[in-house]
């Protein structure tokens, strides 16, 4: 494999971005802001040669289970989809097993996708994995720098999962959620507490195993 340094990471939530540092990338936080991560991302590109959308996802294939893992090459936007050259794409599926890794596209939409109804309808009608907020970003950006991009994801939210209304609440900007909103959201809706546990450990189950497909990746990507 070729060398690709430095590798630049987009992730939404800090806890992502920690793993992401751990594993030895460089790693910037949208806080899922498409808006402040698309600048941010065109602002770093410059200077790498390889972005990857990392962190967390929601499952919208409907096999998949918390804590599994996604390497893709493929981005498939609102609008439009993209694919690295073939022998990049060839050179990720074949790392993908290695790695513990599933290879298939994933969605990048502008929006989060909470209902079990809305994910169904997204698999049927694009065939992605997952779901997330930065990977069309990071496609898109990396098109326009003319450098390879790829996608590693775990699952958190299965399709069965339906996101609670304080699982909505936009982040802070550092990554974090905004915990006196989600309290006060809490409050006023206290029958969603359940739910929101329910998604509270499978992001730790999904955060947890991001680590070890996260350096190993690295590690690929050092060795050549």
């Amino acid at each position: 494999m070729r060398i690709l340094i430095p590798v630049l990471c987009t992730s939404g939530l800090a806890a992502e971005a920690k793993i992401a540092r751990a594993a030895g990338f460089q790693v910037i936080v949208g806080a899922g802001d498409p808006l402040r991560t698309a600048a941010l991302v065109e602002a770093a590109a410059r200077q790498a040669k390889c972005l990857i959308s990392f962190g967390i996802a929601g499952g919208l294939a409907p096999h998949l289970r918390p804590g599994d893992v996604i390497l893709s090459t493929e981005v498939i936007g609102d609008d439009r989809r993209w694919r690295p050259h073939q022998s990049f794409h060839d050179e990720m599926a074949d790392l993908a097993p290695r790695i513990g890794a599933i290879a298939g596209p994933v969605l990048g939409s502008r929006d989060i996708i909470a209902t079990e109804e809305d994910k169904t309808r997204a698999w049927r009608d694009t065939g992605a994995l997952a779901v997330d907020l930065e990977s069309a970003i990071v496609a898109r950006t990396a098109e326009a720098a003319g450098i390879p991009f790829l996608v590693l994801r775990t699952v958190a939210d299965p399709s069965t999962r339906e996101l609670p209304p304080a699982a909505l609440i936009p982040l802070a900007e550092d990554g974090t959620p905004a915990l006196i909103r989600v309290l006060g959201e809490v409050l006023r809706r206290p029958r969603q507490i359940a739910a929101l546990f329910g998604l509270a450990r499978e992001t730790r189950t999904a955060l947890i195993a991001l680590a070890g497909p996260a350096r190993a990746l690295r590690l690929a990507f050092a060795s050549g």
